[in-house]
């Protein structure tokens, strides 16, 4: 796992929850279950400050980070959608959590400057990342319209014209076609297996490390799909969806290992 990744992981799943501030030697003590070496902790928290990501502050007395509002915002939006099968009245929003609000329109984004392959990989990982398709290298098309790909565009230097069309009687084919459903289901499958395997060497009794360990890879892994499912509503959806089953799984483990997998962070905060 890399430092930077585990570092997401780590403020997304349990810092921000607790202040979304930790002291370096905190961080350290708690990426070294995952093999992350302090050297690499330091180098990954100095290039997330450059990037805005995360801020210097003081906790208890010690140097530490921060997340910046930017983060906190990115991070809110990102948990949302990992807990998607959560229930209602638990803040989640219910079982639909994490997906899109959709007014049953296409949102199309058309580029009136075609970047070069590196730019244009670039975009492609950010607006995935809220969910939106590519149609050509310059042509996207999203379920919103969605302000932060405006942000993107600005960051990028990028002019675009935004259009919405309804949709029509074959909006679940475009659907299935666009975002590639046939092959994101099969990764959901491929990925319920791993995670199987995963799960079963932390049954019985397993140490707080040892949870939190395992829940941090569980997580870690699920987490890349925010970059590759757009959380589409279930009407575009085939039957029988993979990422239902996934989803489910996800969070019964999730929630299974988090006291155990808390209590190891709470302590590692705790230590001076």
């Amino acid at each position: 796992m890399h430092a930077r990744s585990a570092l997401f992981d780590l403020y997304g799943d349990h810092l921000r929850a607790r202040g979304a501030r930790a002291p370096v030697a905190a961080l350290v003590r708690l990426l070294a279950p995952l093999g992350v070496q302090p050297p690499a902790v330091r180098t990954a928290v100095s290039r997330m400050v450059r990037q805005g990501w995360l801020e210097p502050v003081r906790t208890d007395g010690q140097p530490g980070y921060a997340l910046t509002a930017r983060a906190r915002r990115r991070l809110d939006d990102a948990a949302a959608r990992i807990y998607r099968t959560e229930q209602p009245g638990d803040g989640s929003g219910g079982a639909a959590a994490g997906r899109v609000d959709w007014d049953r329109h296409w949102h199309l984004c058309i580029l009136r400057e075609v970047p070069n392959a590196r730019r244009r990989e670039q975009l492609m990982n950010q607006l995935s990342f809220l969910g939106w398709a590519p149609l050509s290298d310059g042509a996207w098309v999203g379920l919103r319209n969605d302000g932060e790909v405006d942000q993107i565009l600005a960051a990028e230097g990028l002019a675009a014209d935004r259009f919405r069309a309804p949709v029509d009687d074959d909006a679940a084919a475009f659907a299935r076609r666009v975002w590639r459903l046939d092959e994101l289901g099969a990764a959901y499958d491929a990925w319920l297996v791993e995670a199987k395997a995963l799960v079963d060497g932390a049954t019985g009794d397993v140490t707080d490390e040892q949870a939190f360990a395992v829940r941090s890879e569980l997580v870690h892994e699920w987490r890349k799909f925010l970059f590759v499912d757009p959380g589409l509503p279930d009407e575009l959806l085939p039957a029988d969806w993979a990422g239902a089953r996934a989803a489910a799984f996800f969070d019964f483990h999730a929630e299974r290992l988090s006291h155990a997998a808390g209590r190891f962070v709470d302590n590692c905060l705790t230590v001076h």
